[in-house]
């Protein structure tokens, strides 16, 4: 996502942004309206945006905190097309209620990846918000990789190959992406301990090559019914050179771009940043506004 695009999006946001007093007469509360955040969020229906907001709600729970503090049931009058109004169910939210939101809407959607960052960076400023989505994007698509990976496992181990032929599966597919570099060969290359998977320092588009190859390999084993490591580890070798392929064609090789930072730092950092939020997020005031 463009920086001229997170522009667009980030006024949208700060558009449905209001701002009530809180307990102290002294302090005022950022807070969003549900209705209001499903539309800048792209859900053309309440019923489906609710939910992510049911979800998000139970990670609220999870997490420990109280709902209340975030998520408040409101009424409101709309008015209809004849022109006569009716009462509408709605929710006041807090900053972290519509991260959580986020978190738990659809991931296809461009909206919902925008607000995990908008939510998330507290300044909003936009160069901050567009790291955060490239942080996120990276890894949802770490994640995306382990469990394509778990998956091919999982299928070749019902056709024959074990634990080891399965690292031999996935070494000679490394090889093939990375034009002859073995998995080792591209740790020592770019820094890596021997002990960690090269897939957690890698960049976004590394890891979704990866990704790609490995879902067309569990496609054509399922589907062909492709059994043995000698057949299997064929069908993963033409995947990936047939991936590194278009990379080509657009000028890039994989093997020369640089490492990333270790998957595990940002993992920790999210998380962290996540438990800080719930503390630092001004919670609702407990008296009834609407």
């Amino acid at each position: 996502m463009d920086l001229q695009k997170i522009n667009v999006y980030k006024q949208a946001f700060d558009g449905i942004t209001h701002t009530i007093g809180g307990d102290d007469d002294n302090v005022e509360v950022e807070v969003w309206f549900a209705r209001e955040l499903q539309s800048v969020l792209g859900y053309a229906r309440w019923e489906n945006f609710l939910v992510a907001l049911k979800r998000a709600v139970e990670s609220c729970k999870t997490q420990g905190a109280d709902v209340d503090d975030h998520f408040r049931e409101v009424t409101k009058m709309v008015e209809l097309g004849s022109g006569a109004k009716r009462e509408v169910t709605d929710f006041m939210l807090t900053r972290y209620a519509c991260y959580l939101i986020a978190q738990n809407g659809d991931p296809r959607k461009e909206e919902v990846a925008f607000a995990q960052g908008y939510f998330a960076v507290q300044t909003r400023r936009a160069e901050l918000i567009e790291e955060h989505i490239r942080q996120m994007s990276r890894l949802t698509f770490r994640e995306r990789l382990r469990a394509s990976e778990k998956q091919l496992s999982q299928n070749i181990y019902q056709r024959g190959v074990d634990d080891k032929g399965f690292g031999r599966i996935r070494s000679k597919g490394d090889k093939a992406l990375f034009g002859g570099h073995t998995t080792e060969d591209m740790k020592r290359r770019l820094g890596i301990k021997s002990t960690r998977p090269l897939a957690d320092f890698l960049p976004t588009l590394t890891i979704a090559a990866k990704n790609l190859a490995t879902e067309m390999t569990n496609y054509n084993v399922e589907n062909k019914d492709l059994y043995g490591e000698k057949n299997i580890t064929a069908e993963h070798v033409q995947n990936n050179t047939s991936v590194r392929q278009m990379l080509g064609q657009r000028g890039i090789r994989p093997e020369d771009l640089p490492a990333a930072e270790d998957i595990k730092k940002i993992e920790r950092r999210v998380a962290g940043n996540e438990k800080k939020m719930e503390k630092t997020t001004p919670k609702l005031p407990k008296k009834n506004i609407e």
